[in-house]
Formats: structure tokens, sequence, C-alpha cells
């Protein structure tokens, strides 16, 4: 491998880790606002990342590249349904962290990746060999697991990795950038939250102003949200997919460990036994995708 090739490996790298790594410590984040009622901090990721979008794509001077992209067929409508999905993800990993349910919130992410794949065996027809068959099994027993223990369907989990799933398949056929995708998504859903929190104004119960620290982690969260989608981006274009596929599990990991060692929540024998079936799963998936990608 060239040194240029080298370094161009390497940013790569870090990039796609940076945004797991930041994606990782959420909870952190979002428990800071835990006096915060979940509507209100959503209606605020909304509302500040779409000042910060805008004034990117002004300083980048892409408004016409992202004029063009969002006059594709379909496109307006494609993201119109992928920011109602990827507002349920937000608002619910947001009251999970708020309620104390961060590790069932990382087993959602955990299994997100295999979500991911029937989405594709279903919607776009790709094929699904025995050993990424017995991944999808194994990680199907680590949630009847969860469920049993529970004695409920762990509802987080399924909402976070389902919603982020579909939200993947209709970026996917959406065809635009993340910079053009995030935009339009934030933008479209401007309105509602604007309304929202205008009449929590009006009302006198809006948190945005209230202290220092409050609003400025409230008025961070446009920040908080775009700086790691586009660290993504970055990394995909320069990493195979087997590798941003194994990177990935930092996120989940991180949140796990903060969820444990940080906010003291529970971790059973139950609990051990499910991840092992999904962590059992997962290492099955990877090495079959990564057998199929040397072939």
């Amino acid at each position: 491998m060239s040194p240029e090739a080298r370094r161009h490996r390497t940013v790569g790298v870090l990039a796609a880790a940076g945004s797991y790594l930041i994606w990782g410590l959420f909870p952190l984040y979002f428990r800071a606002l835990a006096g915060v009622p979940a509507p209100e901090v959503l209606a605020h990721r909304i509302l500040w990342s779409s000042v910060f979008m805008v004034v990117l794509v002004s300083l980048a001077r892409r408004w016409r590249d992202v004029a063009r992209q969002l006059r594709g067929p379909g496109t307006l409508p494609t993201l119109a349904a992928s920011a109602l999905l990827i507002s349920t993800n937000w608002l619910v990993y947001i009251w999970a962290v708020h309620q104390g349910h961060v590790v069932e919130a990382s087993l959602g992410y955990f299994v997100n990746p295999l979500v991911s794949v029937l989405l594709g065996v279903v919607f776009l027809r790709e094929p699904l060999g025995r050993r990424q068959a017995a991944a999808v099994a194994l990680a199907a027993g680590g949630v009847v697991v969860m469920l049993v223990h529970a004695g409920r369907p762990p509802w987080v989990a399924l909402t976070l990795a389902g919603t982020f799933g579909l939200y993947g398949l209709l970026r996917k056929r959406a065809r635009v950038d993340p910079l053009a995708g995030l935009l339009a998504e934030v933008c479209m859903l401007l309105p509602l939250s604007g309304s929202y929190l205008a009449w929590l104004w009006l009302k006198g119960v809006a948190h945005f102003g209230m202290n220092t620290r409050l609003t400025l982690l409230l008025g961070a969260s446009g920040v908080v949200t775009a700086v790691p989608l586009l660290l993504f981006a970055v990394g995909v274009g320069r990493l195979r997919l087997s590798t941003v596929g194994l990177l990935q599990y930092l996120n989940p990991t991180a949140q796990l460990l903060i969820a444990v060692y940080a906010f003291g929540e529970p971790f059973g024998a139950a609990h051990a036994v499910a991840f092992g079936c999904i962590w059992a799963s997962l290492a099955l998936y990877a090495t079959s995708s990564e057998r199929r990608a040397s072939t």
C-alpha cells in the first residue's frame, strides 16, 4: 500500500471511528438534559440542526447542488418518510436515556445491522447465505431471551433497530448525499418543532434560556447531530464496507459500558445470555461478509 493510500485509509478509519464514538457517548449528553422533556429536546435538536445545516451548506456554497439533488423524481416524498423515521428514532432514544433504558437502547443498535440485512432481503431481494441466516436466527434468539426475562417485548430496542433500519433503506433509495439529505429532513420537520417550541414559550414552560447550562446544551444539539453524520460520510467514502461494519459496534459497546458503569443500570445473567447471542450472531455475520468480499 502506497503512503498516499495509507493516509487515505487512516483518515477514513479516524472519521468513521470518531462518528461511532460520538454516537456512543450520546447517553452522557442526553442524560445531562434529563430535566427537559424528551419532545422538547427533540424539537431543539431539529431546530438547531436546521440552523447548523443551513450555515454549513452556505459556507460550502452547495445550494445549487443540493437543489439539483432534491429535484430528483420521488426524492422529497422519500425524504419526508425518512424524516419521520429518524425523528421517531431520536425521540425514543432520548426518552430511553432519560428513563434509564440505555442497556436496552444499546441492544437496539447491536441488532440494527441484522435488521438491515432482513430489510435488504425483503425489499431489495438481496441474497442471504446460510451463515447470514444463522446470524439473524441467533440475534432473534437474543431478543427472545430479553422478552422472556422482561415479560414484555423489548420495544425500545426493536423500535430503535426498526426505525433506523427502515431509515437506512429509504436513504439508500433517495440517492442524495448526507448533506442534502439531512438538510431536507430537518427542514421538513422544522415547522412542527418550531410551532411546538413557540407554544412552550407562550405557556412559559420552555427550558431554553432558563439557565446557561441547559441553554448551551440545547443549542449545541445541532452540532452534536450533524458532526458525526458528516464524519460517517467521510469514513464510508474511504473504507471498505466490511471495515465500516466492524467499526460500527463501537457505538453500542460504548453505550452499554456507560449504561452499566456510569449509570448503574442492571446487567444480569439474562442480559449476558441475550447479548452473547447478539455478539455471536454479529461475529458470524462479519466473518460471512468478509468471506464473500474476498471471493
